[in-house]
């Protein structure tokens, strides 16, 4: 019976998918149809991307609140530029440097000054987002068209952020499952105390995942800046939320030491972007957008606690006197 039900969990994202397509499909005629999906995954995929990155720092049983400060301050660095006379590759590449860098600094922050990480990424949020209306003067900034000639791109017939957000995550997907890296991420967050006796160099690892989360936020902002053509000064407000509740629903665990980014990520952001789409489809009060975005953060929340509690009960039951063991020697200490 509990196995039944740690499989229904880790497919609730798939039945969640389906169920709220089904919803919104029966109360918005055309929700279904071909171009509405296709565009629910085009605009999906900077919340994908972002997921993908907060998905090797959840591994490592950490947080990073600030990849939605880290999207605007790149996102308004680049903005300067272009209108400053700067080219638009030249634009892309100081977003490109600017979120590893911050990435970085909350690596340091949490590994070296040993700030809790969310503290430490709260702190980097505030800096960040303020960073951005310094440099934006708190005004929008409408940037030249090539951006959203960017957005709208194709190659081969498949739109260029689809094929970004493919290459991301299967880049991430490759990393975590079949390389020595993404199995010491996993130890790390499975203990990384036992990581660290075990020979593994958890402050680089640590700080290894919240660069490349930095790097995933910025390529994220460059993925919006294709949709909208313009930095606001709400640019990438509560993408964070949006970013870990799309992994937690794709299967990470919060508690650290378990993940994927595909299909997870990809599932995660789909199903967040498809709530959104069909709340305008069928014309909701926009008092109730943030009460249904709560819920989905909570319903996130609430199953990766279920998963937890019945992988722990199911450890129990399979090495009960190794657990006895370690009990009576924990009590001798």
């Amino acid at each position: 019976m509990k196995r039944t039900a740690l499989i229904l969990l880790d497919h609730a994202v798939i039945l969640l998918f389906a169920g709220v397509l089904l919803t919104f499909g029966f109360l918005a005629p055309g929700f279904l149809s071909w171009a509405s999906l296709g565009n629910l995954l085009i605009q999906s995929s900077p919340t994908a991307v972002l997921a993908a990155g907060m998905t090797f720092v959840l591994m490592v049983a950490g947080v990073d609140l600030s990849v939605g400060a880290v999207m605007a301050l790149a996102a308004a660095v680049a903005g300067k530029m272009m209108l400053g006379g700067f080219s638009m590759p030249l634009a892309l590449a100081a977003m490109l440097f600017m979120g590893p860098a911050c990435g970085l600094v909350n690596g340091l922050l949490v590994t070296r000054l040993h700030i809790a990480a969310f503290i430490a990424t709260l702190g980097t949020l505030w800096l960040g987002r303020g960073g951005a209306l310094w440099i934006t003067e708190t005004r929008a900034m409408n940037l030249p068209d090539s951006f959203l000639h960017l957005g709208s791109s194709r190659l081969l017939g498949i739109p260029l952020p689809g094929i970004i957000c493919a290459a991301v995550l299967a880049a991430g997907n490759v990393l975590l499952e079949q390389t020595p890296f993404g199995r010491q991420l996993r130890a790390t967050g499975h203990s990384a105390v036992a990581a660290a006796k075990a020979g593994i160099n958890v402050r680089r690892l640590v700080t290894a995942a919240y660069v490349i989360c930095g790097f995933c936020a910025a390529l994220a902002g460059i993925l919006v800046l294709g949709q909208l053509g313009a930095v606001s000064p709400k640019f990438g407000l509560n993408k964070e939320f949006a970013a870990i509740a799309a992994a937690v629903l794709g299967g990470t665990s919060l508690f650290g030491g378990r993940g994927a980014v595909f299909p997870g990520s990809l599932l995660g952001a789909a199903l967040i972007q498809a709530v959104e789409n069909g709340l305008v489809a069928i014309n909701a009060n926009p008092y109730l957008y943030p009460v249904v975005t709560s819920a989905v953060i909570f319903v996130a929340v609430l199953l990766d606690t279920l998963r937890q509690r019945l992988r722990a009960a199911a450890t129990r039951r399979i090495f009960p006197e190794t657990e006895a063991k370690a009990f009576s020697a924990s009590a001798a200490a």
